[in-house]
């Protein structure tokens, strides 16, 4: 039996600012953010939901929590990747999200996939 390890999965971010949905008068700050997972295992797994923290600028935090992401729940098999993209609203212009997926691989084992905290920023506002 091969007892090397392999990096169970990679998850890459890529965030934007989105002006023409924002309000900054009215505290409306508009994020995407554009996630990738990369399936580096020998299983397929299938993702089947999702927990976010939410914390803004000014501390207060929010969760969000469901069934798969974006409405599906994907089913990625080794060596795949899968992108959805997505949106946040924030009532600052500077915050950061982090959270987990669970999924459940061919063998009907459950585990979590870790979503490195990152940051939602209007462009410029960090240096």
């Amino acid at each position: 039996m091969n007892n090397q390890h392999k990096p169970f999965n990679t998850i890459s971010v890529i965030t934007k600012f989105i002006p023409e949905q924002s309000d900054r008068v009215n505290l409306k700050f508009v994020f995407s953010y554009t996630i990738t997972i990369t399936n580096n295992t020998d299983k397929a797994f299938q993702v089947l939901s999702r927990y976010w923290l939410i914390t803004d600028a000014e501390g207060e935090t929010s969760t969000v929590e469901g069934k798969g992401i974006v409405g599906e729940q994907p089913h990625i098999i080794p060596g795949t990747s899968y992108t959805y993209t997505s949106g946040c609203l924030l009532k600052t212009p500077l915050g950061t999200m982090q959270g987990y997926y669970q999924v459940i691989d061919d063998q009907q084992v459950t585990s979590i996939i870790d979503i490195p905290v990152f940051q939602l920023a209007l462009p410029n506002i960090v240096h």
